[in-house]
């Protein structure tokens, strides 16, 4: 028995060293955000961020330069750490053109662009206490290796270089948001700021990003995606659990579990007379049965947000007044997305949305004749807005600027009428938005189920009053079951 044990005992310890010896044990470097060694799931070869290769990078550097006046120096910070209290900080969120241009998502860097010497980047230098603390970040190496740098060096070069390139610029320009006092208190940028010639960053990094290439395209479309499964999922909740911090919670957790790395802005979740308000963002009122909830989501994939507004009531029917005018906006929803097309403007289509709203509202009886004044303290909103990287993307491009295809706006037209409306009582509370995220194309867009539907990124997102009905009353049941069983399981 004893001889049989110790056979066993040498089978296995063999087998173990055999598959200790299977693992490679050559380390991975650590550059503080994904790469395609270290996360070869989310990213392929060639890839800086996940979908956008290092060309495209490069490239986009080379057609800012081709921007730029000649003798031009770029500076652009990344974005700071900002504290909640002494020693925890928000989650942080990388600046939207440091990231267009360089791909790194860490704080502390700051990046240099010109003809004479291409990306020159300043990277922060990781003690170890930080190390410990935080993980490991990009350095030098990294912005040689990974970001394409031409040149590179540690933050405590900077005093040294940069003013002697400062001197060599006929122009300076930096991104104003995110100016840090490293480089802004320097002699030599305080100098070329007196004299005039320091400007804006934005006005051409916004125009760059104002039309999206076919990777960011994709991106674009996965983040909406993942908002609408996430919002028809809460849809589906929101007759169980009608209270906006659940909503809230719902709404996040769908998202992030498809991939998003964070929302692209704290839900709006206003049930009743909260819809009335635009940004409302308390969400913390519990939604009474014949009220309507009105959410406004959006989730952020690797860099780029997603955008849409969805209202309905959770009780599973529209009331005949909440459907005449929810049917106002869903109309006017559909009609403007039809204008969506090369050549058209954010601007014009405001103003057709201005002119469909005004008719309705004085037609269901809200507003009188002579009221068109009053009709902008019910809707003081633009019909839309750009969308890429930011929610209000290149806010530096004019709403009146010519769409052009790859271009992607929102149309959301809506009406807010609070508690203390003075007209009719029946409308009284009642905030109704319908929000859609659009792709312009060659062909312009179509609102229906036609050829060229897939450049409506949210349409996947139900908004006729039939279906969102029918969904809540005929699906809604098993989730309804399930809360009911989890809740009686709870007070057990």
């Amino acid at each position: 028995m004893k001889t049989l044990s110790t056979k066993l005992l040498q089978q296995l310890s063999s087998k173990q060293a055999i598959r200790r010896h299977a693992y490679s044990t050559k380390a991975i470097p650590d550059f503080g955000q994904p790469t395609p060694a270290s996360h070869p799931q989310l990213m392929k070869e060639g890839e800086i961020t996940p979908g956008i290769t290092s060309e495209e990078y490069i490239s986009r550097r080379k057609r800012l330069l081709e921007l730029l006046p000649e003798k031009s120096l770029a500076i652009i910070a990344a974005a700071p750490v900002k504290m909640m209290t002494d020693v925890v900080p928000y989650t942080f969120r990388q600046d939207a053109d440091y990231l267009y241009l360089t791909g790194c998502q860490q704080p502390g860097g700051v990046a240099v662009l010109s003809q004479e010497c291409g990306l020159c980047m300043f990277m922060p230098e990781a003690k170890a206490h930080d190390i410990v603390w935080q993980g490991q970040t990009a350095g030098v190496d990294a912005a040689l290796e990974m970001f394409k740098a031409e040149k590179a060096y540690p933050m405590s070069k900077l005093n040294e270089i940069l003013p002697d390139m400062i001197k060599r610029s006929c122009k300076l320009f930096h991104n104003t948001l995110t100016a840090t006092p490293t480089y802004t208190d320097m002699e030599t940028f305080q100098k070329a700021a007196h004299v005039g010639k320091v400007s804006d960053l934005s006005i051409f990094t916004h125009e760059l990003r104002w039309v999206k290439s076919p990777a960011e395209l994709k991106l674009m479309k996965e983040s909406a995606s993942i908002a609408c499964q996430a919002l028809l999922q809460t849809m589906l909740h929101s007759k169980t659990y009608p209270y906006e911090a659940m909503l809230s919670a719902k709404v996040e957790y769908e998202c992030r579990l498809r991939g998003a790395q964070r929302m692209a802005f704290n839900p709006v979740v206003g049930g009743g007379p909260n819809g009335s308000v635009i940004h409302y963002s308390r969400n913390d009122q519990k939604i009474k049965d014949g009220e309507l909830v009105l959410m406004d989501v959006g989730c952020e994939l690797h860099g780029y947000c997603s955008d849409l507004t969805r209202t309905w009531p959770p009780c599973g029917s529209f009331s005949s007044v909440q459907e005449e005018v929810y049917d106002l906006i869903l109309q006017t929803n559909k009609e403007c997305m039809r204008l969506c097309k090369p050549g058209a403007s954010i601007r014009q289509i405001h103003n057709y949305s201005v002119e469909l709203l005004f008719k309705g509202l004085k037609e269901i009886g809200i507003l009188k004749r002579d009221q068109f004044r009053s009709y902008h303290q019910l809707n003081p909103t633009s019909i839309g807005h750009y969308l890429g990287m930011d929610v209000h993307d290149s806010s530096m491009i004019s709403y009146d600027r010519p769409l052009k295809p790859g271009v992607v706006i929102t149309i959301e037209p809506g009406i807010y009428l609070p508690s203390s409306l003075d007209g009719p009582q029946r409308y009284q509370g009642i905030g109704i938005r319908i929000e859609d995220e659009v792709l312009i194309t060659e062909t312009g867009c179509e609102a229906s189920w036609g050829t060229f539907y897939q450049t409506v990124l949210t349409g996947s997102m139900p908004k006729e009053i039939k279906h969102i009905e029918s969904l809540l009353n005929n699906y809604s049941h098993g989730i309804e079951m399930e809360g009911h069983n989890n809740i009686k399981a709870a007070t057990r």
